[in-house]
């Protein structure tokens, strides 16, 4: 029997809970398979971390807009925007901004 890449990772989470190379690849794992409430909770575990893991807030802003969750993702985008510039992350910023204007006319 084959193991699912996501089992994998629970596996992995159960020594290591606090690893967030797995956490950050379970909300991947969960938002791939379309289990969004699941994958916004890790994503959140991340985002709440210490130190917040910026791409969590990338990666739960577009997964929002996706499922038209705009104001939702909105809020998000710029929360992560700001984490990002005060962790120097200008790219990581920059790229959240572009999702976060891209999102100007949407439900709207």
């Amino acid at each position: 029997m084959t193991t699912s890449r996501k089992e994998q990772i629970v596996s992995l989470l159960e020594s290591d809970p606090n690893d967030t190379f797995l956490r950050y690849g379970l909300a991947m794992e969960l938002r791939k398979e379309a289990s969004y409430p699941e994958a916004r909770a890790e994503f959140e575990k991340l985002m709440r971390g210490n130190p917040p893991y910026v791409a969590a807030w990338f990666m739960c802003g577009q997964m929002l807009a996706e499922m038209d969750e705009i104001e939702e993702s909105r809020t998000v985008l710029r929360e992560g925007i700001e984490i990002a510039r005060q962790q120097g992350d200008a790219h990581a910023a920059g790229e959240m901004g572009e999702l976060l204007a891209s999102l100007g006319s949407f439900g709207e």
